[in-house]
């Protein structure tokens, strides 16, 4: 992990972390990009992870379209250390029906990474930046569904890092993973 770790546990014999850190330096399968429903990379995460990415990135995004909030896409990572990147449409804070759609974009990611068989995943705190979700209430979906997956689903999945560039998110990444398996 490039990041700083700040907490590690082990759930259902999976590994999960929570690093301070940039994740397009994250070396996993794939990186969980905080993504606009039109898939249009251009700020917060999204416009990180294309800028250091590549434009190919953007161009199979472009190919793609149009991503409901909740839902999740596959492309490419191009020039980055992950293989792939899953495009995760959290909700904006104020567009109705928050949690559920936070909620079903964190699980609809978890398996996507599934289906690709992957190992390893870093996931950002998705709607938590410039879409206004509260950070407090925010980790504390992203960790229940996190938890939940790797206790419940059936997943080639053995590692998901929680990672961000957010002092504060990473610090209530950390108190969620305590609270919930202590």
């Amino acid at each position: 992990m490039a990041g700083k770790i700040l907490f590690e546990c082990s759930v259902n014999e999976k590994e999960v972390m929570v690093t301070l850190g940039d994740l397009t330096d994250e070396s996993c399968d794939a990186i969980v990009n905080a993504a606009n429903s039109m898939l249009a990379h251009g700020g917060g995460v999204a416009g990180a992870i294309v800028r250091k990415g590549g434009a190919v990135i953007q161009e199979e995004s472009n190919r793609i379209g149009h991503v409901n909030a909740g839902e999740a896409a596959v492309t490419s990572a191009g020039k980055l250390k992950a293989v792939y990147v899953i495009h995760a449409v959290g909700p904006r804070w104020g567009e109705g029906d928050e949690e559920r759609k936070l909620k079903s974009a964190v699980r609809n990611s978890l398996l996507k990474a599934s289906e690709l068989n992957l190992k390893s995943l870093a996931m950002p705190a998705i709607s938590c930046g410039i879409f206004g979700f509260p950070k407090k209430e925010g980790a504390s979906i992203i960790v229940d569904e996190v938890l939940d997956f790797l206790t419940s689903a059936r997943t080639s999945l053995e590692l998901v890092n929680l990672c961000t560039i957010d002092e504060e998110m990473a610090e209530l990444f950390s108190e969620n993973l305590q609270k919930k398996l202590l």
